[in-house]
């Protein structure tokens, strides 16, 4: 998405500055992260809920650490290592803190998973599950091993 949105106002993506909703509490403040990186930064939800910062997580589940993942089947195809995740029910932890968690596989989906996630005026969690081999937009891991082999 970082690649993809275009920002249309200055200081309309504030990464990798922290405390962007205590900032601007008016606006929607979306963080968006891999299942790994959530992983490292996940406490980040205790401090919305110990705020009450209505921030929405957008966690995009592949589980695996995708970035790390891709460079490997790019660079050394087939002998990747250490990059799959054993993640929880990102839905069920966020609830777990009190805050707003829901789950989505499908595409139309997002869209009122997100509306209900700002309406729930809660930190939120919004996990998307993805294929495992899906690791860009455009391209599979079985198309990244491909150029690898160029």
């Amino acid at each position: 998405m970082h690649r993809h949105y275009s920002y249309r106002h200055f200081r309309s993506q504030v990464a990798p500055t922290n405390g962007a909703k205590s900032l601007y509490p008016q606006c929607t403040v979306i963080a968006l992260a891999g299942d790994g990186c959530f992983m490292m930064s996940s406490h980040e939800l205790a401090t919305a809920m110990q705020y009450g910062l209505a921030v929405i997580f957008i966690i995009v589940n592949n589980a695996q650490f995708g970035t790390i993942r891709m460079h490997q089947e790019r660079h050394y195809s087939n002998r990747v290592h250490g990059t799959g995740l054993t993640n929880p029910d990102f839905a069920a932890y966020a609830k777990a803190f009190g805050a707003y968690g829901e789950r989505v596989e499908k595409t139309d989906q997002f869209m009122p998973a997100f509306e209900r996630a700002r309406q729930s005026s809660l930190p939120a969690v919004i996990e998307i599950r993805i294929p495992q081999d899906q690791s860009t937009p455009g391209a599979t891991l079985e198309q990244i091993r491909q150029q690898g082999r160029r």
